[in-house]
C-alpha cells in the first residue's frame, strides 16, 4: 500500500511503514542526522533530525516517525533549524572540539553538522569536564572528552555482537558511554573487533595508530620493510580514496605501496592459500582419526578473542592453525630470511588489515619466537593505509597497475575469497572435497555458503560420507555456534566463523560509513576476484607447493607445526 503525503509542498508517494526521514531521502531531500545509522536500531537520541509536522505541536522525529496520508511536513522551516543548532552547540559546547587533533577531522559527522548549520561561534560557555584516555589494549583507543553520546557504539556491541562490552552510565549532563564503572576496554575483555570506532559520528573509539611506526621504519636504512596486504583491502581502499564502494584496485595498490617506500609488497592471499592446506589437512585428521569435531576456523581474532574469553570449554574445537596474517609474518622470518639471505632481525613486518583485533593478534605471546621478536611487528587498518597514502600525496587514481612481489605473490581465487563470510568455508570445501574423493568439483561455486544471512548451511560429500557444515557472521551468531557445541549439539563437522558482519568486508578497520550496500558491493567484487582468477583452488598454487616441497615438507609436519600452528589459552574473568 502507497502514502501520499507532502514533504516541502512537494507531493510525495512512499510505500507504508516508510520513516519521514527515508521518505525524503527517496525524493532527493536531505535532512541531517547524527544518531541515526542504517544498520542500527533507531533510538532518536539526538533530535538532529526533527521536522515540522502539519497540525502537530512539537517538532517530530523524521528518523522514527512513520509518514501518514495526507501528512505535511516542513524539513527546514526557522522553528526546526534553530532547534537542530542549538542541539549542535549543546553537543559542542561538552566537546572536545581540538579538531585538527582529531583522527576524524574533516570526517566528522558532528563537524560536518556544524559546517551545515553555519555554526561559526558557539552561544554556550564550554563545559566539558576532561577525563582520562583509554589506551590499554593494542587496539582501539577510547576518548570520552570527543563521545557526543549517540548510542551507536551500545548498539552494535549489544545487538550486533551481543557482547555488551559499553553502556549508558548516569543520566542527562553526567551521561558517560563507557565499560561498566569506569573501566579498561580490556578489562571488560572486549574482543577489540572494533564496530564500535566504525560506528561512531566523531573521534570517541578509534584504532591505535600506527602510521608513524611505520614510517620511522621505512626511512631506517638499518631495516627490511615488507608488506602483506588482506584479501578485502584490494576491494575497500579505493573507498578510502574517494572510488565507488568495492571498486577493485589490486594493481594500483601495489604500485601505491612501493611509492610509499616497502621494499617487497606481499599478498595474504598467499598464506590463505597456505592456511586452506594446513587446515584442511587438520580437518581430514580429526574426522578419520575420531578427532575433536566440529572443528571451527581459527583466522578471525575477534572469534578468538571471544572463544577465548567468554567459551574456553570449546577451545580444542578451534583449528590450532595461525591466521593468514601470522602465517606470513612467520614465512617472512624464517623462509623469505633465508631465500633472501637476509637477517631477520633486520626484517620489519607491516600488515595491511580489514580489522582492528588483527593489532591485538600480533602482539599476542604466541605469535612469534620471543616476545621482542613477533611474526608481525606493525598492523595498519584500512583507513590508516588511505592516510599514509594521502600524507605521501599518492595520486591513486592516476598509478599504473603493478603485480605482487614474489615469492608471496602467486595466489588463487579460493584465496580472495578469504575477505567475504563464507569465503573461507568455500575455499576450503574445493581443496578438502579434491583431495578426499580424489576427483574434481564438477562446479567450484558453494553458493549455500554465500550471502548475508546470518547462519548458513551446507552439505558435502566427503569419501562417500555427507558431512554438514555451516558458517556465521557477527558475535551474536557466534554466540549461537559456541552454545550448540558447547551443550553438545551442533550437527557440524566444520563451522567457519567471522567476528564482523559480512566477514573482513564488513572489518572495524574498513572505512568510515561501511553499511549493508557497502559490504554487499565488496562482497560481489571479490567474487569477481575469484572468478577472473586463473587458479581457484588452493592446492593448485604452484609455489605453496614448492614451498612445501622446499622448506615445510608437508601438511602439519613438525616445521609446519611449529611455525604456522600454535594453541590459544582461557581468558579468566573477573
Amino acid at each position: 500500500m502507497m502514502v501520499n503525503l507532502k514533504i516541502n509542498n512537494i507531493d510525495v508517494t512512499v510505500p507504508e511503514n516508510t520513516t519521514i526521514l527515508d521518505a525524503a531521502k527517496a525524493n532527493n531531500i536531505a535532512i541531517p542526522t547524527l544518531c541515526y545509522y542504517p544498520d542500527l536500531r533507531i533510538n532518536s537520541d539526538c533530535r538532529i533530525c526533527s521536522v515540522e509536522i502539519v497540525g502537530k505541536k512539537g517538532l517530530s522525529t523524521s528518523c522514527s516517525t512513520l509518514v501518514t496520508e495526507g501528512m505535511q511536513v516542513k524539513t527546514h522551516t526557522p522553528r526546526v533549524i534553530n532547534a537542530r543548532k542549538t542541539i549542535t552547540e549543546l553537543l559542542l559546547a561538552n566537546h572536545d572540539a581540538d579538531c585538527t587533533a582529531c583522527a576524524k577531522n574533516m570526517n566528522c559527522e558532528l563537524q560536518k553538522l556544524a559546517n551545515v548549520l553555519g555554526i561559526d561561534e558557539n552561544r554556550f560557555a564550554r563545559v566539558l569536564e576532561v577525563r582520562p584516555i583509554d589506551d590499554h589494549n593494542p587496539s582501539l583507543i577510547r576518548n570520552s572528552n570527543r563521545c557526543i553520546k549517540c548510542g551507536r557504539c551500545i548498539d552494535v556491541c549489544r545487538n550486533i555482537q551481543g557482547v555488551n562490552v559499553l553502556e549508558a552510565m548516569n543520566r542527562g549532563h553526567d551521561i558517560l558511554i563507557s565499560p561498566p564503572f569506569g573501566k579498561y576496554l580490556s578489562d571488560e575483555f572486549c574482543t577489540f573487533c572494533g564496530q564500535c570506532s566504525s560506528v561512531c559520528p566523531v573521534g570517541a573509539i578509534i584504532e591505535k595508530d600506527e602510521t608513524a611506526t611505520v614510517w620511522n621504519a621505512l626511512h631506517d636504512p638499518q631495516k627490511h620493510v615488507i608488506v602483506q596486504v588482506a584479501p578485502a583491502i584490494r576491494v575497500s581502499l579505493g573507498e578510502e580514496l574517494g572510488q565507488k564502494p568495492g571498486t577493485i584496485v589490486t594493481g594500483k595498490l601495489v604500485a601505491a605501496l612501493k611509492l610509499l617506500g616497502f621494499t617487497k609488497v606481499f599478498d595474504t592471499d598467499f598464506t590463505a592459500d597456505l592456511t586452506i592446506i594446513e587446515e584442511g589437512s587438520e580437518l581430514i585428521k580429526r574426522i578419520t582419526t575420531g578427532g575433536v569435531l566440529p572443528m571451527t576456523t581459527s583466522c578471525c581474532p575477534g572469534w578468538i578473542n571471544f572463544a577465548e574469553t567468554y567459551y574456553p570449554e570449546i577451545l580444542d574445537h578451534i583449528s590450532s592453525c595461525k591466521s593468514p596474517q601470522q602465517m606470513f609474518g612467520a614465512l617472512a622470518k624464517t623462509y623469505y630470511a633465508q631465500k633472501e639471505n637476509i637477517d631477520p632481525a633486520s626484517i620489519f613486518v607491516v600488515s595491511i588489515m580489514p580489522c582492528t583485533a588483527k593489532k591485538y593478534e600480533a602482539k599476542r605471546s604466541e605469535m612469534g619466537s620471543t616476545e621482542n621478536n613477533l611474526d608481525v611487528d606493525v598492523v595498519l587498518t584500512t583507513r590508516e593505509a588511505g592516510k599514509m597514502l594521502r600524507q605521501m600525496g599518492v595520486e591513486f587514481e592516476n598509478l599504473s597497475e603493478m603485480e605482487f612481489d614474489k615469492p608471496f605473490g602467486t595466489t588463487t581465487g579460493a584465496a580472495a575469497i578469504f575477505g567475504t563470510t563464507g569465503g573461507v568455508m568455500e575455499a576450503a570445501l574445493r581443496t578438502v572435497y579434491e583431495i578426499v574423493n580424489k576427483k574434481p568439483l564438477a562446479v567450484l561455486d558453494f553458493v549455500e555458503v554465500r550471502g548475508m544471512k546470518g547462519i548458513k548451511e551446507a552439505s558435502v560429500d566427503l569419501g562417500g560420507k555427507t558431512v554438514k557444515v555451516a558458517v556465521a557472521h557477527t558475535l551474536a551468531n557466534a554466540k549461537i555456534i559456541a552454545e550448540q557445541i558447547k551443550n553438545h549439539e551442533s550437527p557440524y563437522a566444520f563451522i567457519e566463523v567471522m567476528c564482523c558482519p559480512g566477514g573482513c568486508i564488513g572489518g572495524g578497520g574498513q572505512p568510515y560509513g561501511t553499511i549493508s550496500k557497502t559490504r554487499t558491493d565488496r562482497l560481489a567484487s571479490l567474487y569477481a576476484v575469484d572468478v577472473a582468477m586463473p587458479l581457484r583452488k588452493s592446492h593448485e598454487n604452484p609455489d605453496i607447493n614448492k614451498l612445501y616441497s622446499d622448506f615445510l615438507g608437508s601438511p602439519l609436519a613438525k616445521l609446519s607445526h611449529e611455525l604456522l600452528h600454535t594453541k590459544y589459552q582461557p581468558k579468566r574473568r573477573h
